[in-house]
């Protein structure tokens, strides 16, 4: 079964609007979790737009599964990590005017830096993940980091209308995932994805692991959250079950 982390920081958005002490992440992590979700994901951000320092140390204490600790590879970030020690430490593009995450993370030009906070970080246990696009080039960078595993960018494809279009960006996404485990890493995927478009997705073979956040918090303002991750993973099931169908 693909391992399911679910992403709070858009209950900490809805907390910040009023600069207020609810709806809480830690609260929303535990419900997550209590549906089946297999690990927490938070991004702290430079500008703090939503999780806070104190939302990092509180949900990586307070929670049973992993936390996965999104961040820009800064620094300041990288102490924060040091000091916090979650399970898994993933590395992404970052701009202050951008609504969220616009792409993946330029790997090839940024090679010896990553490689460096990945050396930091691995005598402390903590795993090393980068964010990248569904390019080759870019996954043989990553490897070349000492990266443990890679999260495909599944943003445009999430993005496309048209079918065709669609269908190619799967392609690709498709053979990132080959690609990657043939080097060894471990392959997970994730941005923007809902109960329709995951499916694909979860039907790649190589694809371990899933970060989905937005859908499922806008989707527990209807349902709750118990009920959004209940039903992501049915619809994560669905593809794993067109794995064997297509082997």
């Amino acid at each position: 079964m693909i391992r399911l982390f679910v992403n709070v920081d858009h209950v900490a958005t809805l907390r910040e609007a009023r600069k207020t002490v609810e709806p809480d992440p830690l609260k929303a992590a535990h419900l997550a979790e209590q549906a089946g979700a297999d690990g927490i994901t938070v991004h702290l951000r430079e500008d703090r737009r939503h999780i806070q320092d104190g939302d990092v140390h509180r949900i990586r204490e307070g929670i049973r599964t992993p936390l996965n600790l999104e961040m820009a590879a800064v620094e300041e970030m990288v102490e924060l990590a040091i000091n916090v020690k979650p399970y898994q430490v993933s590395l992404v593009p970052e701009k202050r005017q951008e609504i969220t995450t616009e792409g993946g993370l330029d790997v090839i030009s940024k090679k010896k830096h990553l490689a460096e906070i990945r050396d930091r970080l691995a005598p402390l246990g903590v795993r090393f993940s980068l964010f990248v696009d569904p390019d080759l080039q870019q996954l043989d960078a990553a490897r070349e980091t000492g990266a443990d595993s890679v999260e495909i960018n599944t943003g445009l494809y999430t993005e496309l209308a048209d079918p065709e279009q669609v269908a190619l960006e799967l392609k690709k996404i498709q053979a990132a995932a080959r690609h990657a485990k043939g080097l060894g890493l471990r392959v997970f995927a994730g941005h923007g994805l809902n109960n329709e478009n995951v499916v694909p997705i979860a039907a790649v073979p190589e694809v371990e692991e899933l970060n989905i956040g937005h859908n499922l918090v806008a989707r527990s303002v209807y349902c709750g959250m118990e009920l959004a991750v209940r039903d992501m993973i049915r619809c994560i099931e669905k593809g794993v079950a067109q794995r064997a169908v297509s082997a």
